[in-house]
């Protein structure tokens, strides 16, 4: 299996949320495309494209979406955003280690773990800990769209996800990451809407099955 690869830019200063896809520093990131759509989909298919940054102390996203049937009704942390119109990431640091599922609604709501063994269980996997509210605080994010969207808006329109994601937090989890700039990760980005009108399951590197949690099809993020 051909394993994808992305060039994550590095600039050289902190910096906090753009909010604006083509800001200046966005301009310089290239954008990958989220379009290997499980056959269990319904005919519509979101253009879902994402760029990465990384910064001295940070990774940084940005996912724009062109849509139709959006719909947002979960809006805490840790609730099952992946029924909404929702993006997700899923990095795994080391390769020896486990990785992280960032998924976010497109209002901004986020679930977040640390996995380290996929395997489902009745309590949702063999070996994972989802990330604290302090831990879930740490990370920003920009969304576009109201907290809420209900009913589902059925006319085209695109919105957009930016979040910054502090190494820190990684290392809290992984131990220290050292110098990031060289080092290569495992990482996918998906597109979903489990509840929406119009399920749908996109992947950046294909999954061969209807599951998101599976590290061996992750491609590669190269600092």
């Amino acid at each position: 299996m051909t394993i994808i690869e992305y060039p994550v830019l590095s600039v050289p200063l902190a910096f906090e949320l753009q909010k604006e896809w083509d800001s200046p520093l966005w301009q310089q990131a290239p954008a990958l495309p989220i379009a290997a759509f499980r056959p269990e989909s319904t005919n519509h298919r979101p253009q879902t494209e994402v760029k990465l940054l990384c910064s001295p102390v940070a990774l940084h996203g940005f996912f724009r979406v062109r849509d139709r049937y959006v719909r947002c009704v979960h809006d805490r942390f840790q609730q099952p955003v992946y029924q909404d119109s929702c993006v997700e990431f899923f990095v795994q640091p080391q390769v020896s280690g486990g990785y992280f599922n960032f998924e976010f609604n497109c209002g901004g709501s986020m679930l977040a773990s640390y996995i380290v063994d996929p395997t489902r269980t009745e309590h949702g996997f063999r070996d994972f800990t989802p990330l604290t509210m302090e831990q879930g605080s740490q990370v920003s994010i920009y969304h576009s769209l109201p907290v809420l969207v209900e009913p589902e808006i059925t006319n085209d329109l695109t919105w957009f996800i930016e979040f910054r994601l502090p190494f820190a937090l990684l290392e809290k989890y992984v131990g220290p990451l050292g110098e990031i700039k060289g080092q290569v990760w495992r990482a996918n980005f998906y597109k979903c809407g489990d509840k929406t009108s119009h399920p749908h399951w996109a992947a950046w590197s294909p999954v061969d099955e209807l599951n998101f949690h599976l590290p061996h099809c992750f491609g590669r993020i190269t600092f």
